[in-house]
């Protein structure tokens, strides 16, 4: 199935998303700044570039929409493309907070489209294959994890889009930490108590730029969160923690270093544990992989991995967070 995509927001990531097509054709470009999409547009032939988003998502000739844009107008372009019938990859966080997710969570139900939201973080394969050593019950029981993700910001940050709160909904739990909640939830299930605080201590903005999470699952099992953009020294690392052994993936390429997966397996006498290590070094897959996710899902009418109401159950959580910070 060739999946006619229009893709709205050319930037970085809408740019990554259209190199990530394989055979489906992108019909369609859109940005508030024509230039921007029609340098965008210009790389695929009879694809047409414009400012009027609204328009785009009625085409007949579009299938899919990708929501690439500012925080602010992830949820209305992805509603207005779900009532027009058209399935949807939109970015992470899908809105900016939960009261503008769920009109979208129920029009999509009731329109029957596959909505996927864009947690890549997913389809690294370092994520992969912890997500097949889970599933082997290997670890036993998993107990607890550990999550940080960070990067050290750049000069004249405080003046884009965000660190503005009108646009961007809030800070750094709500950009990088949402990949941390979205992948704590992967693994642990549901959390139902929700702890933390959201500080800005560097950068001079009104959003926060570190971000401090405890959840709890009904059953005991804890991930322990942070997520900052004042990391001087850019950072992933994700520990997930069993009865019988731990899986820890760090880096995801670029300036985060090289993607690595250890898998350190407790022996019986306990001691040195049994250590393998995966790396895979490269381009960042992740993007094509979560594409080729969502191609099959509409083919097959499956559930996504990573869906509209994984990004509720996060920004829930962020919005949590945030109230009880501000109280």
């Amino acid at each position: 199935m060739q999946l006619r995509t229009a893709i709205i927001g050319c930037g970085l990531i809408g740019n990554k998303r259209a190199k990530a097509l394989g055979d489906c054709p992108l019909v369609a470009a859109v940005d508030t700044n024509l230039g921007r999409a029609s340098q965008l547009a210009n790389q695929y032939p009879g694809c047409e570039s414009s400012t009027d988003w609204r328009s785009v998502v009625t085409r007949p000739d579009v299938d899919l929409v990708i929501v690439a844009t500012t925080n602010d107008m992830l949820a209305p372009a992805t509603l207005a493309a779900v009532q027009a019938g058209k399935h949807v990859l939109v970015e992470k966080p899908a809105a900016r907070n939960a009261a503008e997710i769920e009109p979208v969570v129920r029009a999509a139900e009731k329109s029957g489209v596959t909505v996927k939201v864009g947690f890549n973080h997913r389809f690294h394969p370092a994520f992969l294959k912890m997500r097949e050593i889970v599933d082997t019950g290997v670890l036993g029981p998993l107990m607890f994890l550990r999550a940080r993700y960070g990067q050290g910001g750049r000069l004249g940050m405080e003046k884009e889009w965000r660190g503005n709160p009108e646009i961007a909904g809030g800070g750094e739990m709500l950009d990088q930490g949402v990949h941390l909640i979205d992948l704590s939830r992967w693994f642990l299930g549901d959390f139902l108590h929700v702890a933390g605080r959201v500080e800005n201590y560097f950068w001079d903005w009104r959003v926060e730029d570190n971000g401090f999470a405890m959840l709890r699952t009904d059953a005991g099992q804890i991930a322990w969160i942070h997520a900052s953009c004042t990391e001087w020294k850019n950072l992933f690392s994700f520990e997930l923690y069993g009865k019988h052994g731990k899986l820890h993936v760090e880096g995801l390429g670029g300036s985060y270093g090289v993607e690595r997966l250890s898998f350190y397996r407790m022996l019986p006498q306990m001691g040195p544990p049994e250590t393998t290590i995966y790396e895979y070094p490269g381009e960042d897959t992740s993007w094509k992989a979560e594409f080729a996710h969502l191609k099959h899902c509409v083919e097959t009418k499956a559930n996504p991995s990573g869906d509209l109401n994984d990004a509720l159950a996060a920004l829930r959580m962020v919005d949590e967070l945030y109230r009880q910070s501000r109280s």
